[in-house]
Order: structure tokens, then C-alpha cells, then sequence
């Protein structure tokens, strides 16, 4: 998993990408109906069944497909706001940020001593490794 604004942009590319389903399902599975006392509805030729511009579903099916999408989209929503709660810097003011910087610098002070202790220690021990092995004589 990335770092939280990697995952926050994800997440708003994901709501994205949910809006234009939306809006595909809607757009392709609506019922034919006039809006106004002079509208009507303009009935095309039959289309192959792949080509067909509106596929109307069942009031009933239509409508709980709306609700189930706009559940995913209020969720997808939800976990925006909560990915932008915990972004550093919106709780904490400039010098607990300054403060936090100061003591990761510190922790990485110490990681990077040890580090180079470790590696000293790996020099020696392989300079000791070389040691006994060129002592060893053969037979």
C-alpha cells in the first residue's frame, strides 16, 4: 500500500470512475418517459441487441440499482473523508510538525550510527573470516 495521499488520489480516481458508471447505468437502463405534455417518444428501428441505445430495466430492479450505487458512492465518499482526517498537518500545528520532523532526524541519526557499526562489525569479522582461511594449510 502506498503512502496516504497515493491512497487518497486512488481513491478519488475510483470515486471518479464509479460517477461515470453511474451515470453509464442510468443512462443506458432508464425508462422511456415524456417529460412534458408535447414530448414524445421517438421509437427507432430495432437495433442489433448490442447496438440498442436504452435497455429499460423493471421500475423495481432500476430503482434498487440506483440505490445500491449511490450506497457505493456515499461509502467510496466516506473513506475520502476519512483518508483526508488523517493527512498529517491538518491537526497539528507548524511546530508539532517541526517537532516531529526534529525527532524523526533524530531516529534517523541513530538508525544511520548503527548502520555503520554493523558495517564496521561485518568488516572486521570478514577481515577474521580471511584470516582463518589463509592459515588453514593443505594438505
Amino acid at each position: 500500500m502506498g503512502d496516504r495521499l497515493t491512497q487518497l488520489q486512488d481513491a478519488v480516481d475510483q470515486l471518479a470512475t464509479q460517477f461515470i458508471a453511474c451515470i453509464n447505468y442510468i443512462n443506458q437502463h432508464h425508462s422511456l418517459e415524456t417529460l412534458g405534455p408535447r414530448d414524445s417518444i421517438v421509437v427507432i428501428p430495432k437495433q442489433e441487441a448490442d447496438q440498442q441505445e436504452v435497455d429499460p430495466h423493471p421500475e423495481d430492479v432500476f430503482r434498487a440499482a440506483q440505490v445500491e450505487l449511490a450506497r457505493d458512492l456515499i461509502t467510496k465518499e466516506q473513506q475520502i473523508e476519512l483518508l483526508i482526517s488523517i493527512l498529517p498537518g491538518l491537526d497539528n500545528s507548524e511546530q508539532d510538525q517541526e517537532r516531529n520532523i526534529r525527532e524523526l532526524e533524530e531516529e534517523l541519526k541513530v538508525a544511520e550510527a548503527q548502520r555503520q557499526e554493523a558495517i564496521k562489525e561485518r568488516e572486521e569479522t570478514l577481515a577474521k573470516l580471511d584470516t582463518v582461511i589463509r592459515s588453514i594449510r593443505r594438505p
